[in-house]
């Protein structure tokens, strides 16, 4: 052993003391500890970066807005605002650009986290050599914390035993409470994730409302870490589910709202742009297009409306002043809170939105969102409208949404919406503020014009914070950040913008900034032009809000802008585009068909996953086998239950009474008859049709002979996102399918003489539409 002798010092052939800084001996007496430092040792601030979903650029008050706004008018005051800052058409991309610096195609999010193709752009879950912004500063020893809309997984993913890779404390959080999912209800939550976990509840407490719970929740994170640690800097990422609908709000935020759209759309916008030419966003003489003309996208003139249509449009739009004011309660309550902790001149506050405000309400606006919501091929009569009460608009009873002429108004002054390329759907408001930082000078109106783009946050914020960012996660390289700093012209208002182009792109629509020229393509929605585009040019240093197109005046610039997108489409992983309707049903993996396997549920399983939930029923026929044991006389109660007062079923006995209750999208059909005695099964069984229908039949099974209970004919089929509450076994959870019944019995729990609940779903019927295009490709590859 005498090579291996060793007097001082550690061998060579030792392991493990690689990176450690101190000495060792073969003891302690003969050793120096070492500890590595947690931080470099300079003071950090905490960053709050609020992010709002589908909020307009005109709807706070420093942008323009009637809606009284003041605790964004508090953050404004002290800080900047970018008056031309863009971020991308729909929500998924903004939210993987903002928190990677990385051009959204490019980070895997094309579209939004509702599907699986197959396509490198659209991954829509974060690769492995993407950094995150909470990464990185975690690294440099902040806590992260991160509440509400996450939307940057997998629907598949969303339930329990899938991959969590993309699930916020996998992609750096330390702690996340809020909704996977992309929107969701406000009073009675589909699902809510704690951590890494589904927040188990039946049923919401009276009075919840989720903008609150979120505000708690990111309140007591703060607390809690100040309690513990006086020093240690904290980013907090507050991504709200406001403004997305279904809209509904308190009522006493709603009643603060009675009466202030009665003037219409129209005059709300002009008041609007008014307020921004005068507050700087705009110069005098700028112009703006009166309304969207082109079909599709049309809002009619408000004079040219009934009563009838005025009195309920302007409901929908006190609902949403209202969604405002409540979001901006909840920015008061956390500049309080930094207030009293001392540190809100050490806190950099971002307030923006991911994109524009929408036209999802449709012409009319809806009392039935997730109708409305439908993008699938639907029959002509198709009710996307179920009426109700006026007074019920905004209440947990409906989930409604304003008509796009409302949307209009939101993105004054500029033309369509969300999910377009023009303005309207990636020009939001963008405030920014660190009062220990970023000083205004006080003939500083802090308002900044340069053109800036939702991947230049993340890059900005760690400039400000002197965080450098590492070169490999999780021992892998790092794909470089497309996202460049601009807080030099946060500094200096008159510095030029790094930021000189920027691709767009979604659903077909295109769009190519550069050096104030702006390429854009509106998608005709036919998928045989989808690379077809038909350009338009404006000049937005003098146009901004797209009136002019001076396409056919320089086709110098058309060309090389053109063939610019057409480069950054290559490099950002933007192809394919989708030509072929019939993707739409075939946006999945195999491996995704054993979500509609059958599936046998014992009572007290929790409330299972949506998406999970949907695929046992979508456009398909389907069978639910309830098996009883020893079910007595008087045992009542919820056998299974699927959705909420926005579209679902449910199947329970009440006073001896069977009862198949249908919500269609709150249209509510009821049938019933007597429970036999002695039963040992009910069965609930779905034949689809083509036209989008449902027949049903109820059938109770006594010594194994069965009997026709109930029977509902030709009911409308909840597609999309219907039903949006998961599959509950003995009761109806979280949101009620039934009002009445709620009102009456709660969540109405079964006895333990149900046993289970089993799902065999059926084989599909594809709508015809669908099924015509995909007949048609397949005639077309055999020619």
């Amino acid at each position: 052993m005498k090579g291996h002798e060793v007097t001082s010092g550690i061998p060579d052939y030792a392991r493990g003391y690689d990176d450690f800084g101190g000495t060792v001996g073969r003891t302690t007496s003969a050793s120096t500890p070492w500890w590595p430092a947690d931080t470099d040792g300079r003071r950090r601030p905490n960053i709050v970066v609020v992010l709002i979903d589908d909020l307009g650029y005109s709807d706070i008050g420093p942008f323009g807005a009637e809606i009284p706004t003041p605790n964004i008018d508090r953050i404004a005051a002290t800080g900047y605002r970018l008056s031309n800052y863009h971020t991308t058409p729909v929500c998924s991309p903004a939210r993987a650009a903002l928190l990677t610096g990385v051009n959204p195609h490019r980070a895997g999010y094309g579209s939004v986290a509702n599907s699986d193709p197959g396509f490198p752009g659209l991954r829509l879950e974060l690769a492995d050599d993407v950094l995150t912004l909470p990464e990185i500063l975690r690294e440099s020893g902040y806590a992260t914390f991160a509440v509400g809309k996450w939307h940057l997984v997998r629907d598949a993913d969303m339930s329990p035993g899938r991959s969590r890779k993309s699930w916020p404390l996998q992609r750096g959080f330390d702690s996340y409470y809020g909704s996977l999912e992309g929107l969701n209800s406000f009073f009675h939550p589909n699902q809510l994730i704690a951590d890494n976990s589904v927040v188990d509840v039946d049923e919401y407490p009276e009075g919840y409302y989720v903008t609150d719970d979120l505000t708690d929740r990111a309140i007591g994170q703060v607390k809690a870490l100040r309690a513990h640690d006086a020093d240690k800097p904290f980013f907090l990422y507050f991504a709200h589910i406001a403004m997305h609908g279904p809209h509904q709000v308190k009522p006493a935020d709603l009643d603060r709202h009675r009466g202030r759209y009665a003037d219409g759309w129209d005059e709300v916008r002009r008041r609007r742009f008014a307020k921004q030419v005068a507050d700087g966003l705009f110069d005098p003489g700028t112009p703006i297009r009166e309304r969207n003309t082109e079909p599709g996208y049309d809002a009619p003139p408000w004079d040219d409306l009934s009563d009838e249509e005025k009195n309920r449009y302007q409901r929908y739009q006190e609902v949403y002043a209202a969604l405002v004011d409540s979001v901006d309660q909840s920015v008061g309550r956390i500049v309080d809170l930094l207030d009293d902790l001392g540190e809100l001149d050490d806190t950099i506050i971002v307030f923006t939105s991911d994109n524009g405000g929408t036209a999802e309400g449709g012409a009319e606006g809806t009392r039935s969102y997730f109708s409305q919501f439908v993008h699938g091929p639907v029959p002509p009569d198709w009710e996307r409208d179920v009426p109700h009460d006026e007074s019920l608009i905004g209440s947990p009873e409906l989930g409604v949404h304003y008509p796009r002429g409302w949307g209009q108004a939101s993105n004054t002054p500029f033309r369509f919406y969300k999910g377009q390329t023009f303005a309207g759907g990636v020009r939001v408001p963008f405030v920014l503020s660190w009062p220990g930082g970023l000083t205004r000078v006080a003939d500083d109106n802090g308002v900044r014009r340069q053109f800036a783009y939702v991947t230049d946050l993340a890059p900005t914020l760690l400039e400000l914070a002197g965080v450098d960012t590492p070169r490999t996660r999780h021992g892998v390289d790092a794909i470089e950040r497309d996202g460049v700093s601009v807080a030099e012209f946060l500094r200096e208002p008159d510095a030029a913008s790094p930021r000189t182009e920027q691709y767009a792109e979604f659903g077909g629509h295109r769009g190519f900034y550069r050096d104030g020229w702006k390429l854009l393509s509106l998608h005709d929605g036919d998928p045989a032009d989808v690379d077809r585009p038909q350009w338009e040019l404006y000049d937005v240093r003098t146009d901004p809000a797209e009136t002019v197109d001076v396409a056919a005046d320089h086709p110098d610039v058309v060309a090389e802008l053109a063939a610019a997108w057409d480069e950054a489409a290559w490099r950002n992983t933007v192809f394919p585009l989708f030509d072929t309707v019939g993707d739409q049903v075939r946006r999945r993996p195999a491996e995704a068909e054993r979500f509609a396997s059958d599936v046998r549920l014992l009572r007290g399983t929790p409330t299972l996953e949506r998406y999970r939930s949907s695929r046992l029923i979508a456009y398909r026929d389907f069978e639910v086998v309830v098996e009883l044991r020893d079910w007595e006389p008087s045992d009542e109660g919820v056998l299974v239950a699927h959705g909420d007062v926005q579209g679902g079923y449910l199947v329970v006995v009440e006073n001896g009474v069977l009862s198949f209750v249908y919500n269609a999208y709150g249209r509510v059909h009821r049938v019933s008859g007597p429970l036999p005695e002695r039963p040992e099964a009910v069965t609930l069984r779905a034949r689809a049709s083509d036209d989008v229908r449902w027949d049903f039949t109820v059938d109770v099974t006594v010594d194994g002979a069965e009997s026709r209970v109930a029977d509902l004919s030709r009911a409308v089929q909840l597609v999309g996102m219907a039903p949006w509450t998961g599959i509950s076994v003995g009761l109806d959870a979280r949101g009620a399918v039934d009002s009445d019944l709620r009102a009456r019995r709660g969540v109405f729990r079964a006895p333990e003489s149900l046993v289970s609940v089993t799902y065999r779903p059926g084989r599909v019927r594809v709508p015809e539409p669908i099924r015509r295009t995909i007949d048609q490709q397949a005639a077309d590859v055999a020619d």
